[in-house]
This record gives C-alpha cells, structure tokens and sequence, in this order.
C-alpha cells in the first residue's frame, strides 16, 4: 500500500497527474539537453564514469527539485505512477536468487524480499526520502542486492511518510514493525536495521525509542547518507548544496509537525548514543549531509559505539542506489556485507 493508496491521503486525477508528469519531463528535459554545456567528461575518474555519474547528479536533483516542489495531491499521484513502473521495470534488474512479495508486519504493509537459502537473519529496512515520498518497490533493486550479498531475509516497511502523517506516524510504524518481528521469532541478534537519506535517520529515530520502550536492541544498524539533523545547520549544507542530487531547499517543516529539529528524537546527533548498536555508516564526500554524519560517527564513537564508517570520496547522497553499477557502490555493497558477517555469527 502506497501513500495514494491509503484512503485518508488525497491524490489529483488524471489532469492533474499529466499535468505534473508534463512539468517534471519538461524541467528534465532542459536538464539533459544543457548536460554538455557543464563539460561531464571533467572529473576524477575516467571519462565514461565521469559522464555517468555527472548525469546521474543532474538528472536526478532536476526530479527531485520538481516532484518536491508539486502540491501534494499531485506528488501522490505521480508516486504511484512511478511504483507501477518500478514493478514493470525493475525485476530483470535484481539481482539473481532473489524473491520479491508484499506483506504486512503488525498491519504496516510491506515488501519481503528473501534468498534462495534459509535466511541467516532479517534485515528491517527504513526507505529515503526525506520522510516524504518514494515507496518499497523502487528499492526493489538496492535491497535485493543486501539480500543477495549477506544471505538477509529483508522487510522494507512502508510507513506512513508526511505531510499527512506527520512525525512521530513514521517513528510508530518502525517502531510496531520492530516489534512484530520480534513477535514472529525474530532474534535479536540476527535483526539489522538499515536505512537511508530520511529512512537512514529514521532508524536512528527507533533506536532512539527503542530504549524507551525497553525493546532489545539489534544486532547492528547500516545507515546510508543518514538524514541525522534536521537543524540543516551544518557548513556542509551549503558548501556540498552545488556538488549533491538533493535540492537545496529540501522541506524538512512537514515531517517535523510540532517536534523541534533539534528534539533528539528526529535528529539523533542530539540524543544519547551510548545504547546503539554497532554501526555501520556510508556517505560521499559531496553530499550536503557530510557534516552531520561525521558529526554522528564521532558522538557514536565518543559514546563507545562500534562504529565502521565509509565516506566514499567525490560522490553524492545514496550514491550506491543511484550508480549501483560504479565500483565505488560495488565496494560499499562488499563493506555491508563484511560488516553483517561480523555482527551475526552464524
């Protein structure tokens, strides 16, 4: 069940959405007809890589810039549109000995994705964007990967994103999704929880609760370019705000509702971390969330966190969804792997 699909979440009709689709196309296609004009072949590595990853950047930013900036009707509509496709698209490219299906974990709906082999843990996986929009099937691909690569069973939840739901719905949900795994026989010791962007500091979030629910804590956490500090107050924010996919007014006001950006419990670098779990961390050089990752990573290891982090040099936000293919995600995906070996002893 996607946001449009919830009964309580209005969406535009089909004016509305060809209207919408109409705008987003129209600013993509300026950008990629100016993609020769900012000279992509320029960069660190070689020519077709540079071009690769300077494309990814601004056709990517383009979309974000305008679906974000559509009334939300409008954005739920053409979100579903963009789910259907993923269905329709994605599956030849997941990776082998993986299997796709939706389902429920305490009434959040869902999708499994599970190995070939009896499952060595479980992995609860928070999506990005921005506590905003996206939804568990465009993560078909990077998910199934985790799978493919650690030997994980992985639930991608489908929480309840704002504005319409407001924090603390999403922080519930993970939290109820956390429990019903549990519930279900789940060990502790063999649950990973992992996110990224919005979904990396939402994991952070149900740490956050989890100790004060008393619920045990996991095995471990992967966080990809973790949204940490919503304060946006960082020098990286501004600095990074030319090199990153994300727009430079990335809303952070509709997810908040009446919690402050700096309560402890949207932005973690303001909590006490001294109960989290290990932690695995991965982030690029370029993004403009760099700072309060780094941040994190260093109040992580002042607190006595086991903490293996990973900033990939010259790359952007959530660089291993988006360039899957480039050897730096490849090398990310091995990371991840060698982390959850060490944290599940089989």
């Amino acid at each position: 069940m996607v946001m449009a699909d919830r009964p309580e979440v209005p969406t535009t009709g089909v004016v509305g959405t060809t209207r919408a689709v109409g705008t987003i196309a129209t600013r993509l296609g300026l950008t990629i007809g100016m993609l020769p004009l900012r000279r992509p072949w320029r960069g660190p590595d070689a020519l077709l890589a540079n071009v690769a990853q300077e494309a990814t950047r601004e056709i990517i930013r383009s979309f974000l810039a305008s679906a974000l900036r559509l009334p939300t009707p409008e954005l739920r509509s053409v979100e579903k549109l963009l789910d259907d496709l993923c269905r329709f698209v994605l599956p030849p490219f997941r990776a082998d000995g993986t299997t796709v299906e939706a389902g429920t974990v305490r009434d959040v709906p869902g999708i499994w994705i599970r190995p070939q082999d009896r499952p060595r843990g479980t992995i609860l996986y928070l999506h990005g964007g921005g506590y905003l929009a996206t939804t568990p099937s465009m993560y078909t691909v990077v998910t199934a990967e985790l799978v493919a690569r650690t030997g994980c069973e992985l639930f991608v939840a489908d929480y309840r994103l704002a504005p319409e739901f407001p924090f603390p719905a999403g922080l519930e949900d993970a939290v109820r999704v956390f429990e019903g795994l549990l519930d279900r026989g789940v060990q502790p010791e063999r649950l990973i929880v992992a996110g990224d962007s919005g979904g990396g500091g939402l994991a952070t979030s149900l740490f956050e609760d989890a100790r004060a629910t008393h619920l045990p804590e996991p095995a471990g956490a992967v966080l990809l370019s973790p949204e940490v500090d919503l304060a946006m107050a960082r020098p990286s924010v501004v600095e990074n705000a030319s090199k990153d996919v994300l727009p430079v007014d990335l809303p952070v006001l509709p997810y908040l509702g009446d919690a402050a950006a700096t309560d402890p419990r949207v932005s973690v670098v303001y909590a006490d971390l001294a109960r989290f779990p290990s932690t695995f961390v991965a982030y690029g050089s370029n993004e403009m969330f760099r700072d309060q990752i780094e941040l994190l990573v260093a109040r992580l290891r002042d607190d006595g966190v086991a903490v293996t982090d990973l900033c990939a040099p010259h790359v952007f936000h959530v660089y291993e969804i988006l360039m899957p293919w480039a050897p730096v995600a490849k090398a990310t995906f091995d990371a991840i792997a060698a982390f959850v070996d060490r944290v599940i002893a089989d």
